[in-house]
């Protein structure tokens, strides 16, 4: 972490985009409430690198399973622009909760708690014991069974709502498939993948 100073939180991460050579909307950042002098207010804004925005993600899951009295490690590692957090705990299978619901819980509030800090969205991926490769391998399968069907039937096929990872991992398994396009219909926590026949 470094910190630039400035009358405006503009013109501090201006100063910083010409230090560190890098473009200011790339910029990972956050503003500190802090003045410096009596008379000569400016502000401080704390400039970061992808280190410092996992630290930080990591820290938040673990002060989480903490106050739930669930001793827990975490492992991290970043791929394709994706912050992947694998949890180790004494308890897994409450972590993971009734069809992944839990874990899906803690996802979304370590990314919306890591975004919401330094001012930047980030794709943040939560695991625990591989519950998740195991799900998107029964997905990968379930989708290119009902992607054949479709094939045969030339009938949409509809998925229940589930999250982007999941719809991701979806759109993944029948993209190459003869006569099949993917697409998400739906808004928020009700989107959904459609398997559609084109001629």
């Amino acid at each position: 972490m470094k910190s630039y100073t400035g009358k405006t939180v503009e013109e501090a991460l201006e100063e910083a985009s010409k230090e560190l050579g890098i473009a200011v909307d790339e910029l990972i950042y956050s503003v500190s409430d802090k003045k410096k002098g009596i008379f000569n207010k400016k502000l401080i804004v704390d400039v970061y690198d992808l280190s410092d925005v996992i630290k930080y993600a990591e820290d938040y899951i673990l002060n989480v399973t903490d106050s739930l009295g669930i001793e827990s490690s975490v492992n991290s590692r970043l791929d394709d622009d994706i912050i992947r957090i694998t949890i180790d705990s004494t308890h897994n299978p409450i972590l993971i909760g009734k069809n992944g619901k839990t874990l899906q819980a803690l996802n979304e509030l370590v990314k919306l708690a890591t975004s919401n800090y330094f001012k930047k969205r980030f794709r943040i991926l939560l695991d625990i014991n591989g519950y998740k490769d195991n799900k998107y391998d029964r997905l990968n399968h379930v989708a290119r069974k009902c992607a054949r069907e479709v094939q045969k039937t030339k009938a949409t096929y509809t998925f229940d709502p589930m999250p982007a990872d999941e719809r991701r991992a979806i759109h993944n398994a029948c993209s190459g498939m003869n006569h099949i396009r993917t697409e998400s219909i739906g808004e928020g926590t009700h989107r959904q993948v459609q398997i559609i026949y084109v001629e």
